[in-house]
Order: structure tokens, then C-alpha cells, then sequence
């Protein structure tokens, strides 16, 4: 059966590539997909396969009952995009302004859409019942994931498996990790309130691009200097703004960054020491602040047995070259909701573009459209793989 299914994924190439690049024309934003939830609900009403709309939000949840008796497997793929103007100069770029697949998330769609037509094919000789769950935002915390569990998806489920199409990674490698795979990622905000002025009169102001380029550089000594070598732990700072005329110290400087932890300890850990290198460093300057900090998905940490089944999985697609084991990720993902309620495991499907790479969340983001057979096939021999 294993062998048929994958033949019939060869067969649906042509329309997956079809899909994905229509998927890519017409992207929306994270709690604003509706149309984009409207197509994948049209595909399974073309099916024949029920399912539920409005789950959590946006959210679909499809079923699919095989004939004979096994376990219920649920099968996760995201489909919101992101705030990117789209740069690049092909037939499917992005036709929504400012908006774009800048992550492979249509391409996610796609994958569990062609899985499922397949699947429904062979229903009478499929073991056990497969889930569908189509999530919405998952580039945005609180995210989708959260409302959906707490709407019941995960109920009846007894494994959970999910993918990400991953341009670091070379078309026709699979990885994984037993534990942890993605980290934490949290959020944080710091407002330097000083007191402008004439830029050619600096004594007469609290310039705080002055103690905000300070602060940058003693918020970096946390990790280097205060957290345990053999800890994993990341703080980058994303935005930096302040001011408008170059003549002009502003009142104001904003700061974003992010957290990256596996540990909660040295999460929290983390938190209060950003807390007091601001206090601290804005002392020092005689200005005051405010300092928001949002605690966003946690980690994604495989179940080890199921991480070694999709490797197992992956080994049984021919276009696969690599089936592996790596180092976690510091990126995030709201798959660590369904995996702290269920087994099951998360992993790469390299998709890495031939003539170079480009990195997720870029203007010029594109993926290898071949991963996406990979990526279903997978998602089946692992789906399979729990009923034999």
C-alpha cells in the first residue's frame, strides 16, 4: 500500500506545484486568513472528507475514517503569511501588497491537502483515522495552535506529527531531534524615555540613542557573561528606532528583541537580568523607561520514540538521501502545544532552492517544489508506520 500512495503522490506533482503557486499569489496575515481558509475547505468538500471550519479562529479540521480498525493519527500543516513585501520576479509572486509566503506555509497546505486526497483514494484499505488539521497563524503569538487543542482537536488523537519545508536544508534530507528540536521564543520591548533637544547642544538633553546603544551592548554580556556555558540561550535585538531629523536628539529611543531558551529557569532567568541591565544602565543616564516582556511558544520537544519513527519513515522515500539526527533549532514554533498534549515529532523537510540559498522570512524566500512530495510521503509511511 505504502508503495501505491507514493506512486499516486508522483502522480499529483503537476497539480501540488499548480496549488502552491496559487496559494502563494493570494497570502494573508496571521487571524486574518479567511479566504485562504475558504480554499481548504473547498478542497475537502471536493473530497468528500468532513470537517469542521472556524476551529479556534480560523482553523479547519478534517477526518478521515479508514475502513479497517488502528489508532487516529493527526497530521498538522500551518497557512498564514507574513508582513514582507514579496521581491521576487516570477509568475507567482505575491498579488496581496506587503504580504507574502515568506516561510513555505502554502507549501505546508499544499503537502497535507495532496496526503489527504490520496489517502481518501485508499480509504477502504487505510488502518485507523488520520486528522487533518489545517492551523492558522502560527507567525504570530499567542498563535493558532492554543485555541485549537483547547477546541478539542487533539481529543481522540493518540500521535501527532507535523513538518516544515526548510530551505537550510538541502532538498532531499529529513532531520529531526529526539527532545528538543525549536526553542522557546519570547518577546520583549524596552521604551528609553530621556529629553531631546538641539543636536548641537548635547549637555541639555538625556540623549537616549546614547544610553540605548549602551544598553545594546551590556544586554548582549548576559548570555556571555551570566548564563552557564553548557545552556543553550539566545537574546538578539531586532529593531532599534529613535528620532527623525539628524539634527535632533529625540525625547524617545524603542527597542525589540527576542529570547530564545529550551530551559525555563534560565528563561526566567533571563527575563530578570534584562530587567536590571536596563535599570541599572538607565540609572546610571538619569532617564526612565518601560520594559515589556511577552512570553511566547514554548519549546518544541519531540517524543524520542516518534522522532526515530519519522526518520524510519523518511528512509522509506527513495528521494530522500539523508534521514538524520541534528542539534535543535533556536527558531520557534506553536507545534510544542500539540506535542505537550500528545507523542509525536516534528521535523525539517530540506527544500533548499538549487541556485542558492535564501533564507525564511526573506523578500526573495522560494523553496524547492519537489520537497513537497518528499514532505507527503513522509507524513505517510510515518502515519503507516503507527498502525503496522
Amino acid at each position: 500500500m505504502r508503495d501505491t500512495l507514493f506512486e499516486e503522490i508522483d502522480g499529483l506533482y503537476d497539480e501540488m506545484v499548480e496549488m502552491r503557486r496559487f496559494l502563494h499569489q493570494y497570502p494573508e496575515l496571521s487571524f486574518q486568513e479567511y479566504k485562504t481558509a475558504a480554499f481548504i475547505q473547498e478542497q475537502y468538500k471536493i473530497l468528500d472528507i468532513p470537517y469542521q471550519a472556524n476551529v479556534g479562529g480560523n482553523g479547519i479540521v478534517a477526518t478521515l475514517k479508514g475502513a479497517k480498525p488502528g489508532k487516529t493519527v493527526a497530521l498538522r500543516a500551518d497557512f498564514d503569511a507574513l508582513p514582507i513585501q514579496d521581491e521576487k520576479d516570477l509568475p507567482y509572486k505575491s498579488k496581496n501588497d506587503g504580504v507574502m509566503h515568506a516561510c513555505g506555509h502554502d507549501g505546508h497546505t499544499t503537502t497535507l491537502l495532496a496526503v489527504a486526497k490520496v489517502l481518501k483514494k485508499y480509504q477502504e484499505e487505510l488502518p485507523g483515522t488520520v486528522v487533518f488539521i489545517h492551523q492558522h497563524a502560527e507567525e504570530l503569538a499567542p498563535g493558532g495552535a492554543k485555541p485549537m487543542i483547547e477546541a478539542g482537536v487533539l481529543e481522540y488523537v493518540d500521535v501527532v506529527y507535523g513538518t516544515h519545508l526548510w530551505t537550510n536544508t538541502p532538498y532531499g534530507i529529513v532531520q529531526t531531534s529526539r527532545g528538543n528540536f525549536m526553542a522557546a521564543a519570547d518577546h520583549f520591548t524596552i521604551e528609553i524615555k530621556g529629553k531631546g533637544g538641539h543636536g548641537a547642544m548635547p549637555h541639555q538633553t538625556k540623549d537616549p540613542i546614547v544610553v540605548g546603544s549602551q544598553l545594546v551592548t551590556n544586554l548582549q554580556q548576559i548570555v556571555s557573561r551570566r548564563i552557564d556555558p553548557l545552556e543553550t540561550a539566545v537574546l538578539s535585538i531586532g529593531q532599534f528606532h529613535a528620532g527623525d531629523a539628524y539634527n535632533v536628539i529625540p525625547d524617545v529611543a524603542m527597542i525589540d528583541g527576542t529570547v530564545r531558551t529550551f530551559n525555563p529557569d534560565v528563561q526566567h532567568f533571563i527575563k530578570e537580568e534584562i530587567e536590571k541591565v536596563i535599570k541599572g544602565t538607565c540609572i546610571g543616564y538619569d532617564v526612565s523607561y518601560d520594559f515589556d516582556y511577552d512570553y511566547g511558544y514554548r519549546p518544541v520537544v519531540n517524543h524520542a520514540e516518534h522522532a526515530d519513527k519519522v526518520l524510519a519513515a523518511a528512509k522509506q522515500v527513495k528521494e530522500v538521501e539523508k534521514a538524520e539526527m541534528i542539534v535543535p533549532s533556536m527558531t520557534g514554533e506553536d507545534f510544542a502545544y500539540y506535542l505537550e498534549e500528545k507523542p509525536g515529532a516534528y521535523f525539517f523537510t530540506g527544500a533548499q532552492i538549487e541556485n542558492g540559498f535564501v533564507p525564511h522570512h526573506h523578500p526573495l524566500f522560494d523553496f524547492d517544489e519537489r520537497a513537497m512530495k518528499i514532505a507527503a510521503k513522509t507524513l505517510i509511511a510515518a502515519t503507516l508506520n503507527v498502525n503496522e
